[in-house]
């Protein structure tokens, strides 16, 4: 089969690679669509590397090179041997982390057995941490790693149920952390009456879907970002926007605010630099949500004058959860629900389709700093 390979920093070589048949208890799936994510492009651009050996150095990709691309949705192609559940032809979206529950182990390790599948003891993800992920022909994962699609949503729209989940799981950790200003989980009351959500990208532009639509908050929203286009989406979903290149951000949020800054910052720029203006954005105690990642360029002391404050300091990654009785993951399978029936529009993100793996190259090399994009798929 053909895959879109990483060979060194910002370096992709379209490459025949094997196929690998599924073991008893995977799937054999022929990819549909793959999101384009920030993780994949500060990979790429040499900003991050999360393939390490078993004491946590950082494996270079001209030795280990790797492919790229967990968002993922596709039709299964081949079952393994002791799959009862799936079926050839069913169309899936794909959870890229392997895990205890997926893979059988037992025991269970202890963040498996609270929800935290992200963090498994033995956790290994497709497209980031080494194995093979999405932008290839095919893809061989465990069968509890697929959530089956009910209706007819396209491909395109199914895979961004991966990007969803992860706000999913943002949320909830939000929602668990002992914070001054809580914000809580549907139905429930929120301490929190203003939100700042640094970046207008996907990942902001699904927090306000979600904290609007799903958390149903109705406090302050206000999203910084300087692309007009997804100032316009965020405006749409229920938020007002503010244009750092134009605006003075920390004079626009104590206005917005009275005075107060944000109780909740949601950090979804990936932008080192943006740490040094937190502390002026922020009220004491406040809650900061580290989401974003790639961050470059800065040291470590723009901290300093952050900590001082006392936040709640939170750190999601991936979209952990639970799992149902047949170990698939809970969290996707509400992304996707979410999808489905309409609560959150994924559609309007996706501004370019990339339509065989020979462009995936050429999508990396820039098309995400031209003003009209917000959101990349390649569809095969």
């Amino acid at each position: 089969m053909r895959a879109a390979v990483l060979v060194d920093v910002n370096r992709i070589e379209v490459r025949d690679v094997p196929v690998q048949p599924p073991a008893s208890h995977e799937v054999l799936v022929r990819v549909a669509a793959v999101g384009l994510c920030g993780t994949d492009l500060h990979i790429v651009q040499g900003h991050g590397n999360y393939n390490t050996d078993d004491r946590g150095r950082i494996l270079p990709l001209r030795t280990h090179p790797q492919i790229l691309g967990h968002e993922i949705a596709g039709v299964v192609e081949e079952v393994g041997a002791g799959v009862g559940d799936v079926r050839v032809g069913d169309r899936v979206i794909v959870d890229q982390g392997r895990t205890c529950v997926s893979e059988h182990r037992e025991p269970v390790c202890e963040y498996c057995a609270t929800g935290d599948s992200h963090q498994c003891e033995h956790y290994a993800e497709h497209g980031i941490t080494g194995p093979p992920g999405g932008f290839a022909d095919m893809i061989t994962v465990p069968a509890a790693n697929t959530v089956r699609i009910a209706g007819d949503l396209s491909p395109e729209q199914s895979a961004l149920a991966e990007p969803l989940g992860c706000i999913v799981h943002s949320s909830e950790m939000i929602a668990r952390a002992r914070a001054r200003y809580p914000l809580g989980r549907a139905g429930e009351t929120h301490g929190v009456r203003s939100i700042l959500v640094c970046g207008g990208g996907p990942a902001g532009l699904l927090f306000v879907q979600y904290l609007r639509n799903v958390l149903g908050y109705d406090g302050l929203l206000l999203v910084s970002e300087p692309n007009a286009r997804r100032r316009a989406l965020a405006e749409r979903f229920g938020a007002e926007t503010v244009d750092p290149s134009s605006t003075d951000i920390v004079e626009a949020v104590a206005e917005r605010t009275k005075g107060r800054r944000a109780e909740l910052l949601l950090e979804c720029t990936g932008s080192g630099a943006l740490f040094k203006q937190i502390p002026a954005l922020v009220r004491k105690q406040a809650t900061v949500v580290m989401y974003g990642h790639g961050h470059t360029g800065v040291e470590l002391g723009v901290m300093n004058n952050l900590q001082f404050m006392e936040p709640t300091l939170v750190s999601p990654a991936g979209a952990s959860g639970g799992h149902d009785a047949t170990g698939r993951p809970l969290t996707y399978a509400q992304a996707l629900g979410l999808v489905e029936s309409g609560a959150i529009d994924v559609q309007s993100l996706i501004t370019h389709r990339y339509r065989s793996l020979d462009s995936v190259p050429a999508a990396f090399a820039g098309d995400h700093r031209l003003p009209d994009y917000v959101k990349g798929v390649v569809v095969l």
